[in-house]
């Protein structure tokens, strides 16, 4: 299946151009270990094809072991799991957003623009030097996907084109 996947980055936090405040969104630290990792990864994923929907348990732990660093938070609407952001801080401050996206039950809810505002947020207070946050979508992700990257201030700086396996 042909795919372009577009990285987009952010280099400065006053580039961030925050989505209105959607009420009882909230973004919570979520441990490692928590089964919401995986569970959550799956469904944000199954949608779209994404490749942790099929990862074995000894795939999962090699996604763990690749970022023992990598960071995980929660996006709760009053309380309820809504989605996950998932953080790898590289050398030279840079801060990836690895994952981000809502559950298909928030999808189409109006909550991706603020969801996103604070993903990004937070990501500029995860090390002190942050220089750049970034992070890639892909043709087969939700369609709003890159619009919202965009409209939150993120802009492209690679493409690829190519085939899904």
């Amino acid at each position: 299946m042909r795919e372009i996947v577009t990285y987009v980055e952010m280099t400065d936090r006053d580039q961030l151009v925050p989505a209105e405040p959607a009420p009882g969104l909230a973004l919570e630290t979520l441990d490692r270990d928590s089964p919401l990792v995986v569970g959550l990864q799956v469904k944000i994923g199954s949608p779209y094809g994404w490749k942790c929907v099929t990862r074995t348990d000894q795939q999962w732990a090699g996604w763990y072991a690749e970022h023992p660093d990598r960071l995980f938070r929660l996006l709760t609407v009053q309380g309820e799991p809504a989605g996950l952001v998932t953080y790898d801080l590289h050398p030279g401050d840079e801060v990836e957003i690895e994952t981000f996206g809502l559950v298909p039950g928030f999808v189409g809810t109006g909550l991706g623009g603020y969801a996103l505002t604070l993903a990004l947020e937070q990501a500029w207070t995860l090390t002190p030097t942050v220089a750049r946050v970034w992070l890639h979508t892909s043709s087969l992700d939700h369609p709003n996907a890159l619009r919202n990257y965009h409209r939150r201030g993120l802009r492209t700086f690679k493409t690829e084109v190519g085939d899904r396996t």
